[in-house]
């Protein structure tokens, strides 16, 4: 028996215009939101004030945006940079056009949008990355773009994707 090791894409595997649809979704609790936002010191009182919340405009807590950030972005991991990360070297065009509450699914796809070989590490490349996050209603809660170096196949592997 062949044992297989799940892993991201090497550089060469990365398609332009490509779309990666990641499943599961990620429902969203009101722990995550408590929990994420007092470990970033994020004492807004949108986030953990209830009372508070329900007498502004969306009548109740959000979802703290980096937490929705970084969910969106590691929803992708295993997909796409499990295992051929090198680093992220940057995000990017970053919005959040609509809030995020808790018992919201969050659903994350990712659109290769450029690739190209770095010009100063060898047997690596560079590709960017957009990232859409959905709710449960298929509306746009978040877009980020992320610029990350990846690992070129190993030397005499032939890219079978």
């Amino acid at each position: 028996m062949t044992d297989i090791l799940q892993r991201g894409l090497y550089f060469e595997e990365f398609e332009v215009g490509a779309r990666y649809l990641h499943r599961p979704g990620r429902t969203a609790t009101e722990a995550d939101n408590v929990l994420f936002t007092t470990l970033t010191m994020n004492t807004q009182a949108l986030h953990l004030d209830a009372a508070f919340a329900a007498e502004q405009e969306f009548g109740q807590r959000l979802m703290n945006s980096m937490w929705t950030l970084s969910t969106m972005v590691g929803a992708s991991v295993a997909q796409l940079t499990q295992g051929t990360l090198v680093a992220q070297l940057g995000l990017g065009e970053i919005a959040f056009p609509h809030p995020l509450f808790a018992g919201d699914t969050l659903y994350t796809e990712s659109v290769v949008t450029e690739k190209r070989l770095s010009s100063s590490r060898p047997g690596q490349g560079i590709c960017t990355i957009a990232h859409t996050g959905r709710n449960q209603d298929d509306v746009i809660v978040a877009n980020a773009t992320r610029t990350a170096l990846v690992h070129c196949l190993p030397k005499g592997e032939s890219d079978g994707v």
